[in-house]
């Protein structure tokens, strides 16, 4: 039992345990998986509510397999952190200035980590932009249309 509101969670930790709960699980949850799950001797009906308002705000899926609504995140933590990241840095006018003191704040290993990612984010984009050239290329040769290799048997 709680004592007055001194007693009560600090903000969001429950709704990190539901969700810790979810990762875990690998599979959806009913509320009352959930609840057992996170044996906090909450009401069911408390659990459903925090699994509505994350369905809500697309945190989380939601299906009905039986009687009852099953839940799975959308998203694996670093994924919900990342977009937290990114819709914080779309409220900012000043998105280069915002960027700039971000990675001025990183340790030298997390601004080594990000040079790689964004190496490889470039090849990988390089590499589609590529097997996109070859593939307009493959489907104009597949259309019967003649291309220069056909002036050899002309």
């Amino acid at each position: 039992m709680r004592v007055g509101r001194d007693a009560r969670r600090p903000h969001g930790e429950l709704v990190a345990d539901v969700l810790a709960v979810l990762w875990a699980a690998g599979e959806p949850l009913t509320a009352q998986q959930v609840k057992e799950a996170l044996d906090h001797g909450l009401a069911r009906t408390t659990v459903t509510t925090i699994l509505t308002r994350l369905h809500e705000k697309g945190t989380l899926v939601r299906s009905r397999p039986a009687r009852s609504f099953a839940y799975a995140p959308v998203e694996d933590a670093a994924g919900l952190a990342a977009g937290r990241m990114r819709r914080e840095l779309e409220k900012e006018p000043q998105r280069d200035l915002v960027l700039k003191r971000f990675v001025s704040s990183l340790s030298e290993d997390d601004e080594d980590v990000l040079r790689r990612l964004l190496l490889d984010a470039q090849t990988e984009a390089e590499a589609q932009t590529g097997a996109q050239t070859g593939a307009r290329a493959a489907t104009a040769a597949d259309s019967g249309r003649p291309g220069p290799e056909d002036d050899a048997w002309a």
